[in-house]
């Protein structure tokens, strides 16, 4: 029950709201002190409660007798209800926050913080769909499984480059990266890089480990990444042509650089 008294709350209900109608779903017709004493609502709130909801729409009430029975909108009507109020809110939104939103009024060169993962997802989601030109990418097989379709979707139309981690048959031109200590070590983050059209990019460590990532239009930071990718892509072509044993070397090397002296 506290699950969907949460979800509830999120369509506008408060707590005592949420519990009253999920009290009258499982009752059906029933007096304010059953619903009180079904949701744990106080006496004394229960009545204000509920011709909250009767003028809302939510709740039906009926007098029998002098006394009040409360019933609730059937679940089909208040859920097709609930949905039509929230496509309205968003076609108003979606309206009105475009036509605040003006390339003239954000600052060049951002670097902004993104928190909590189905936001990350939804902007990486976003940006794929924006791309014109070609997507350039690294990234491990658990955030490519989300990406996957949207990015496939995406190469029908533009060029996709760069190099993925763990994953089995990437999509077009995406280069499948060498079993390597590093890629095989389980404290190895899985940092991700998503650049769109050298215009804007995302990039961030793995979900596991915190959901953060990083949105930014700044030209410097992403010809860096951008180049960051081609040279991870560009080494693992090397290793892969080359007949000497360029993994151990490198691995060598790699440890060396950043050993601290």
């Amino acid at each position: 029950m506290s699950d969907i008294v949460q979800q509830l709350k999120k369509l506008g209900f408060n707590e005592y709201e949420a519990k009253s109608y999920v009290a009258l779903v499982k009752l059906g017709p029933a007096t304010a002190y059953q619903v009180s004493k079904a949701s744990g609502i106080p006496r004394a709130r229960i009545y204000d409660v509920l011709n909250t909801l009767v003028e809302k729409g939510i709740v039906l009430k009926e007098e029998i007798n002098d006394a009040a029975r409360y019933s609730p909108l059937p679940v089909e009507i208040f859920l097709q209800k609930a949905q039509s109020e929230w496509e309205n809110t968003y076609d108003v939104l979606n309206d009105s926050l475009r036509e605040l939103e003006t390339s003239a009024n954000e600052p060049d060169n951002r670097v902004i913080t993104l928190k909590d993962y189905q936001t990350i997802i939804s902007y990486c989601k976003t940006l794929i769909k924006k791309a014109e030109k070609h997507i350039i990418i690294s990234i491990w097989d658990d955030l490519y499984r989300e990406l996957q379709d949207d990015l496939a979707e995406a190469s029908n139309k533009v060029t996709l480059k760069g190099i993925t981690i763990h994953v089995e048959n990437p999509l077009n031109n995406l280069e499948s990266h060498r079993i390597t200590p590093f890629t095989e070590t389980s404290s190895t983050e899985h940092w991700f890089i998503l650049s769109i059209d050298s215009r804007e990019m995302l990039y961030g460590p793995s979900f596991e480990e915190r959901s953060i990532a990083f949105y930014t239009d700044d030209p410097v930071h992403i010809y860096l990444l951008e180049d960051y990718v081609w040279h991870d892509v560009l080494v693992n072509r090397l290793v892969r042509r080359s007949s000497d044993d360029l993994e151990k070397w490198i691995t060598n090397e790699r440890e060396a650089f950043f050993t601290k002296k």
